[in-house]
């Protein structure tokens, strides 16, 4: 019988074509090595597994395999009939708590999601969208707010004492008509600036 087909990646293709270049002698071992971002010594064992396995060596031996933290299929059966009957009507997150206290199945809530989901069955409260942030709109006209704010910091350099910089905004133009550079943040530099 056919051993089943092999199908490569892009990245898989390049390191097979580097190895059969390096085999054919068309490219030195360091050439090879600096092509696929390897060290000489994992080349030389990508080399001997290609010359054991042939095409097959580039792609990962795991392929095809279940993985071991899979959630096995009479599990997953179990959950979605779970929350036809029993738990129905709850969100994910809801349905998470109950099946790891009462039924002592647990599983991440994102787990149950996606066996949900595949089974056809969206949570019958999904998660609530948030807040839009609504913005205002700016004034009409030049001079009827000013937006004015401080800053305390190091303006004049490191070895310099701490300023703090009182500036004034127009909320219509975004110009800025004052500013000025005071010890302290306080009302009197706000007055001074207007």
């Amino acid at each position: 019988m056919d051993a089943p087909p092999i199908t490569l990646g892009r990245e898989e293709q390049r390191r097979l074509y580097v190895l059969d270049e390096l085999t054919a002698g068309r490219l030195t071992t360091i050439e090879a090595a600096l092509a696929l971002d390897v060290s000489i010594r994992h080349l030389q064992r990508l080399k001997a597994r290609y010359q054991r396995e042939g095409i097959a060596a580039p792609s990962h031996g795991n392929r095809g395999r279940r993985p071991w933290n899979a959630i096995s299929d009479d599990l997953a059966g179990q959950v979605v009939e779970l929350a036809r009957t029993r738990y129905g009507g709850l969100n994910h997150s809801h349905l998470a708590d109950l099946l790891a206290e009462r039924e002592g199945i647990i599983l991440e809530r994102s787990t149950i999601r996606r066996i949900l989901l595949r089974a056809g069955l969206p949570s019958p409260r999904p998660r609530r969208p948030p807040a839009h942030r609504s913005r205002r709109e700016r004034m009409h006209r030049a001079g009827v707010l000013l937006q004015a704010d401080g800053s305390r910091h190091r303006w004049f350099g490191p070895e310099l004492p701490f300023a703090t910089l009182i500036g004034a905004i127009d909320d219509a133009t975004g110009r800025v008509p004052a500013a000025l550079f005071r010890e302290h943040e306080d009302a009197a530099g706000y007055l001074a600036m207007l």
